[in-house]
């Protein structure tokens, strides 16, 4: 006996046509939906970055001062923002460093060359002696030489800033090159009838380039003799500071540094006095020079200044081995 038992499929076929019906409805959607949704999500999320290009378009050199938003400091967009807002920092300050230092220059240089332009046309106004005509060009080769230095000094600063200027360094013995200093500008103390003091340790030396050193050293005693009295005395003390350092003080009986100026007194253009600085022929960039100089060899340069009482300018410059072998020897005697 033979049973046979059947079941229909047409059901399951139903049922299978019916989900693969809704498959081909419901991707679309479902793809739409993901991709609309795909979208939204990272339109929002890329939305800080999109804002911070608009702003980031707008920012030229004369709106140096916009920043980026930030909306979560946190985050990493928020860290970027944070990154690009202090390189504009860096580079608004360098703007306005540049803006300033261009302008005080044309102002610098154009004093100068106004002054030989109107002695100048002074002269040609009516005929004089040979004695008023040498006058005259004595006047004008002051002030020729006084935009030559300036000149000079300019060439000096942007060649540092640019790194062009090569230090060469070889042992100095630092006493005797601060009486060497001195005895350049000693003929403008004897003029105001001052004396220069150089005392210390003969056994310090330090490694560095003897022209650019000179330049800074000269540079503070000038300042020294130009802001003291008549028959001032002008102290050169030369000793060995901490750290492994040589120190070099210069003291003056000068006005002092108001409190209000000290902060800038290492400025380039700078004057503490800006009418006085301009009758001696100074620029405002001497002691702009002398830090430069300094901190190229590795040292600091650093004043104390009380109003009224003196200043005493305090040059530290990393002395060498030799310099500690030196003060061992001394130790032993």
């Amino acid at each position: 006996m033979l049973l046979r038992v059947g079941h229909s499929e047409q059901g399951l076929w139903q049922e299978l046509e019916e989900f693969v019906s809704v498959l081909l409805l419901a991707l679309p959607v479902a793809f739409v939906l993901a991709g609309l949704s795909g979208f939204a999500l990272a339109r929002k999320a890329l939305a800080p970055i999109d804002t911070m290009a608009h702003k980031a378009v707008r920012i030229s050199a004369e709106r140096l001062n916009e920043r980026l938003p930030i909306e979560n400091p946190e985050d990493e967009l928020g860290h970027l923002a944070r990154a690009f807002n202090a390189t504009l920092a860096r580079l608004e300050a360098a703007f306005y460093q540049l803006r300033r230092f261009t302008a005080d220059a044309s102002h610098e240089l154009r004093t100068p060359l106004t002054a030989i332009r109107s002695v100048g046309e002074v002269a040609l106004q009516a005929p004089k002696s040979e004695i008023e005509y040498r006058d005259v060009i004595g006047s004008m080769l002051e002030e020729t030489d006084r935009l030559t230095r300036l000149v000079d000094t300019l060439l000096t600063l942007s060649r540092a800033d640019a790194g062009h200027i090569q230090v060469q360094r070889t042992d100095i013995s630092v006493l005797g090159f601060a009486q060497e200093a001195s005895s350049l500008v000693e003929v403008l103390a004897e003029e105001k009838q001052q004396q220069i003091l150089v005392e210390g340790e003969p056994a310090l030396i330090v490694s560095g380039d003897r022209l650019i050193l000179r330049h800074a050293l000269v540079n503070l005693i000038d300042n020294a003799i130009k802001y003291s009295p008549i028959e001032a005395e002008i102290q050169v003390r030369v000793r060995a500071g901490k750290d492994n350092q040589v120190i070099v003080e210069i003291v003056d009986q000068g006005p002092g540094v108001p409190q209000e100026h000290q902060s800038r007194i290492f400025d380039r253009f700078y004057r503490v006095d800006s009418s006085r600085s301009r009758g001696w022929g100074g620029a405002g960039l001497g002691l702009a020079i002398v830090r430069w100089a300094v901190e190229i060899h590795g040292g600091q340069v650093s004043f104390e200044s009380v109003d009224g009482l003196g200043s005493t300018f305090r040059v530290a410059l990393p002395a060498t081995t030799s310099s500690e072998k030196g003060k061992s020897e001394e130790l032993s005697k």
